[in-house]
């Protein structure tokens, strides 16, 4: 089923196209700001008139008429309003049986895209015009093996989390790519350091649990140590030749790292696994391959001893070309080289639609640069669409970026555990006839939720303030509301019994109830949006529209209290938005709780 924004820019589209002749026309239908401006508003005549050198007024009633003669069943009546625009109202049926259709399968609320299938979409983008189930490739988290996760690593592994449950959740094919790094000097340094260590029945030494000192202590030996340097290069020389002690105890290393990460993925139930696993090392034998195709293609130029591509669209200072270094002079690879043999594979093997790249904003230059080279050279398929999905910088109340006291880096799960022991505070204050265990379980799920939501719902490509007040506040556009609005539905659900056990919405006599109805059945458009743009917060935004819409309802709307069957009908609304927040918090990666 179409969406409702769908719907009517295919209707108000195919009209323009009736009336002016003209081959393609967005009516660029959006949601109203304001009810008296009906539910939704076509804008897209001005541009079509401008284009045409006609009257917008004039066309926009020629529309109209048009729309009027062949009637639609979702549109109840067009306005012409100002220079142009178009007021879109909808009919109170329609909108009924669209949404007793998702009651009657509330996994319906979010109808899957089939491959088959065809639908209009509204926002410009790469391969993006006309949507049909895709092959997506996500790239997201990829933490560096040789130290423990970081505050640095939460915004782009959640953020590539959701975008993948959302993508998943509409119906296109997602392979999740945790491309992390493994390979290289540091972990020769490591090797080395870790010989050193007393041996344990070939179990990792103790000294490995606290994976970031370990690192540090390798790190400083490594700089001020001639002969510790020189062991660590030997090992990486080594462990480049793939000799069997040395990939042994690489292993071990990588294997204890995993686990470093695995438990902090399962804290943040995020759903990445052992098997989504993209390591820099298994492109090791793709490198040279990558060297000979951009030497065949004539691309490699040297540069002071490396192999450079030198594109025209990138130049430095005085115009000088900025190099995309391909091999160093010793004869090693970079990451662009990692990266250029991984678009390969995602273009050629994996017959990806579109590979998005969840990293930091620091990267742009560097990702510019390879989808360039990736394109030029033929390395990327004529048609995938790759994506850096960037984004801002977690910090402190001073404006800097978020660290310790003593000025470390902040482990994730140092914060996660923190988020935790707030929010049990929070929950003994608020309710402290609890049991231990629910306190716990409660505070376990809102400390997580708080994190994630506080960040989420910031645009992605700014940086942001972290505030351990704001967040979990049960006020605002945070976790904690959201989940209490969840709860607090569910609790009256609970108590209710329904004719039949059967939910219908039948009528909707009030503003508010209709209001509520319309932002329900809206949940669908919202994720196509965040699809195209991978902005996660227009999701939070609307969920917390969504809770704003049900307490405008809940106060202006008696339930329990109205007459059976205006009750039973508001309270099958009731149901439609408990199923909206649980569903859309989900693809956000945060888990409900009944009661609170």
């Amino acid at each position: 089923m179409e969406t409702l924004k769908q719907h009517l820019n295919n209707l108000l589209g195919n009209a323009l196209h009736s009336v002016t002749d003209l081959p393609q026309c967005n009516a660029n239908v959006i949601t109203s700001s304001k009810r008296e401006f009906g539910d939704y508003q076509a804008n897209g005549v001005m541009a079509i008139a401008k284009q045409l050198n006609t009257n917008p007024k004039e066309l926009a009633k020629d529309v109209q008429k048009h729309l009027e003669d062949h009637e639609d069943r979702l549109v109840g009546r067009l306005e012409v309003a100002g220079p142009g625009f178009i007021n879109i109202f909808l009919r109170n049926s329609e909108l009924l049986g669209r949404a007793n259709t998702h009651l009657n399968d509330l996994d319906t609320l979010i109808p899957k895209i089939e491959s088959s299938q065809t639908i209009v979409i509204d926002y410009p983008s790469p391969n993006l015009a006309k949507e049909s189930s895709q092959t997506i490739v996500i790239d997201y988290s990829s933490p560096n093996l040789a130290k423990e996760m970081h505050v640095g690593h939460l915004r782009g592994t959640i953020i590539g989390d959701s975008l993948a449950r959302i993508l998943e959740r509409l119906g296109h094919r997602v392979v999740r790519q945790n491309h992390v790094g493994d390979w290289g000097t540091q972990f020769g340094m490591l090797i080395a350091y870790m010989k050193e260590l007393p041996k344990k029945d070939n179990a990792p030494p103790d000294q490995l649990i606290d994976l970031e000192n370990f690192y540090k202590v390798a790190k400083n030996r490594f700089d001020s140590d001639p002969v510790f340097a020189d062991s660590a290069r030997s090992s990486v020389v080594s462990l480049q030749r793939k000799d069997p002690e040395y990939m042994a105890i690489w292993e071990q290393f990588i294997e204890e790292s995993m686990h470093h990460c695995e438990a902090v993925y399962e804290k943040l139930n995020v759903t990445l696994k052992r098997k989504d696993l993209d390591a820099e090392s298994s492109y090791n034998e793709d490198l040279p391959v990558i060297v000979e195709h951009l030497t065949t293609k004539k691309l490699l130029k040297e540069s002071e001893g490396a192999l450079c591509v030198f594109l025209p669209e990138f130049v430095g200072k005085n115009n000088e070309p900025l190099p995309v270094i391909i091999q160093k002079t010793d004869g090693s690879y970079l990451y662009a080289t990692t990266d250029l043999a991984a678009i390969k594979l995602r273009s050629h093997e994996l017959k990806a639609d579109r590979s998005i790249y969840v990293v930091d904003v620091r990267q742009s230059l560097h990702f510019q640069q390879v989808f360039a080279v990736a394109k030029v050279s033929g390395l990327a398929s004529s048609t995938i669409s790759l994506e850096h999905i960037s984004y801002g910088t977690i910090m402190d109340k001073d404006g800097k970026p978020f660290r310790t006291r003593s000025g470390d880096t902040v482990k994730l799960a140092d914060l996660l555990n923190e988020s935790v022991r707030r929010a049990l505070a929070l929950v003994t204050e608020k309710n402290p006839k609890l049991n231990a265990s629910d306190m716990q379980h409660i505070a376990q799920k809102v400390g997580i939720a708080a994190v994630k939501y506080a960040d989420l719902s910031k645009n992605r490509t700014s940086n942001y303030i972290f505030d351990w007040s704001s967040m979990l506040s049960f006020e605002g556009n945070t976790a904690p509301y959201l989940m209490y609005a969840y709860a607090r539905i569910k609790s009256m659900l609970r108590k209710q019994e329904v004719v039949n056990g059967a939910f219908r919405i039948t009528s909707v006599s009030k503003p508010e109830e209709r209001e509520l109805l319309l932002k329900n059945l809206q949940l669908p458009e919202v994720l196509h949006t965040v699809a195209v743009d991978c902005y996660p917060n227009h999701l939070c935004n609307y969920l917390y529209e969504l809770a704003g819409c049900f307490m405008r309802f809940y106060e202006n709307c008696p339930i329990l209290k109205a007459e059976t069957q205006e009750r039973e009908s508001r309270l099958a609304l009731c149901m439609l938005t408990a199923e909206s927040l649980q569903q859309g918090l989900d693809l956000l990666g945060i888990e409900t709780l009944e009661q609170m």
